[in-house]
């Protein structure tokens, strides 16, 4: 007598086949529906084919995009007024009676034109900053700015954490929200996703409002990986504005172990350029909440007096926006130098163009430097970033293992003239995938100090030479190459 029913290894391999092949449709329709580069594009068809299942999930998890429309949305009347602005500093620039008492301004009006066309990055000339490379420093100045807060603070970081220094931070807030003033907290949900919201309940019963970016749908899983705030932007009375690397935890002091001191750059900036730190906080603000939105208010862009005259832009992108403006404006930076390039970046992961771009400015002489940290924080992205390094040392480019701790500023200065202090790494990440804030610089001082604070890490730094590099280890070897598969995704 026959058996009716298929058996079961029958089953078995009818559904293995057909998850198969729903698997190669699900690789050769999404991914090529969704505008990647091509590296990518391989990368994601690997790990879909080689990877059936958990492919799938990692997809779900790290690929998915957004689409390319505009998620922070300023009022009309808002937007018309900006594009004023914008429009009679493009006429100034083609005039070319743009701020001529400044050499760095004139010799770099095209970046200055580039941004303010694709991103609307405005202008501003009257700015003083402070420079902060050590955490104690720099949270010790914000608490002070806080407690001298007079009627509101804006405050936005992509890693928030409740422990000693969040605490503190959070204590000040609501000592000030005891006495009256706004106070709005925004965090990304994935870059906090340590913090629970109970340690914001005396927060919101004394009058603050927070708010997460992106928050998960789901109890304890964000399955949306990608397209995460990496901003960290403080603005108080809009007269104060914070800008640079630090997120709040006590890593970011030097507390935790496994990283040991957290060498970072971050930027106190007083002056106009306040206004564009307080308009990018209204933005990420009001696409998060829908029940508090801000609305133009003269109290939040007021008139001062800085008493500095520093020239400055403040660059956003993220993947709403179809220019990656930030990156842009490193390329332009690249591509104007003339004598130096110093760069610090815990992460350098670029594209092709990136890295033909840096090579190309040191086979033409330029004198080319760029350090990064001596451990890792994400190990594939520490191996893809170390064969990237790696693969400049032929073009003449100098390149410098700090080994003081763990290296997280993200910065860039060109002969001494120009320089980007922000939140952007060098990768593929921040190019493209996250939200990111930078300060491009037009001064001749700031730019000289910062390269100096790079002379001064230099110290603590050990270079990596052609020799160096090839008496890595097989193990090492192979940890890069599988990290520079990867690395389109990372």
């Amino acid at each position: 007598m026959y058996n009716v029913f298929p058996s079961t290894n029958l089953i078995i391999n009818i559904i293995l086949i057909s998850a198969f092949i729903l698997n190669l449709v699900f690789a050769f329709t999404i991914i090529f529906m969704e505008p990647r580069q091509a590296g990518a594009i391989w990368a994601w068809i690997l790990v879909l084919v080689f990877l059936p299942l958990i492919g799938f999930i990692i997809y779900l998890l790290f690929g998915r995009q957004i689409q390319r429309k505009h998620i922070f949305k300023l009022d009309k009347k808002d937007e018309v007024g900006l594009q004023m602005i914008i429009n009679d500093q493009l006429e100034e620039l083609r005039r070319g009676d743009f701020s001529k008492n400044n050499p760095s301004i004139v010799k770099f009006k095209d970046m200055i034109q580039m941004l303010l066309y694709n991103n609307g990055s405005f202008f501003t000339n009257d700015n003083h900053i402070d420079i902060y490379t050590d955490g104690h420093e720099k949270f010790d100045a914000l608490l002070k700015d806080i407690y001298a807060a007079k009627h509101y603070i804006h405050i936005q970081y992509y890693i928030f954490r409740n422990d000693n220094l969040g605490k503190r931070i959070l204590q000040a807030l609501e000592d000030k929200l005891d006495e009256g003033l706004e106070v709005k907290m925004l965090y990304d949900d994935m870059g906090s996703r340590s913090l629970s919201v109970k340690a914001f309940k005396r927060f919101r019963q004394k009058g603050g409002a927070v708010e997460a970016f992106f928050p998960s749908k789901l109890p304890l899983i964000n399955l949306r990986m990608n397209n995460r705030n990496h901003r960290k932007i403080v603005v108080i009375d809009g007269t104060i504005g914070y800008i640079g690397g630090f997120n709040v935890g006590d890593e970011y002091l030097g507390k935790k172990k496994r990283f040991g001191y957290w060498r970072d750059t971050h930027l106190r900036v007083t002056g106009d350029a306040v206004n564009a730190l307080q308009l990018r906080f209204m933005l990420d603000w009001n696409a998060q909440s829908f029940r508090d939105t801000l609305k133009y208010d003269e109290r939040y862009f007021p008139d001062v007096e800085s008493g500095g005259d520093i020239g400055m832009q403040i660059a956003s992108s993220g993947p709403d926006e179809f220019w990656e403006q930030i990156k842009y404006g490193y390329l332009k930076m690249i591509s104007a130098a003339k004598y130096s390039i110093y760069i610090q970046t815990p992460y350098f992961i670029p594209d092709q163009a990136f890295l033909d771009a840096i090579k190309i400015a040191a086979l033409g002489g330029v004198n080319v430097n760029i350090m990064i940290p001596n451990k890792p924080d994400h190990p594939f992205v520490y191996w893809a970033t170390y064969n990237n390094v790696a693969s400049l040392i032929e073009a003449g480019v100098n390149i410098y293992h700090y080994d003081n701790g763990f290296l997280h500023a993200k910065t860039m200065v060109i002969d001494d003239e120009v320089a980007s202090v922000g939140t952007t790494n060098i990768d593929h990440r921040s190019f493209t995938l996250n939200f990111e804030i930078n300060a491009f610089i037009y001064d001749r001082d700031i730019a000289t100090r910062l390269r100096h604070i790079f002379e001064n890490d230099m110290k603590v730094s050990y270079p990596l030479t052609k020799d160096l590099y090839q008496q890595r280890s097989l193990w090492i070897k192979f940890k890069e190459g599988i990290a520079q598969l990867l690395s389109p995704i990372l």
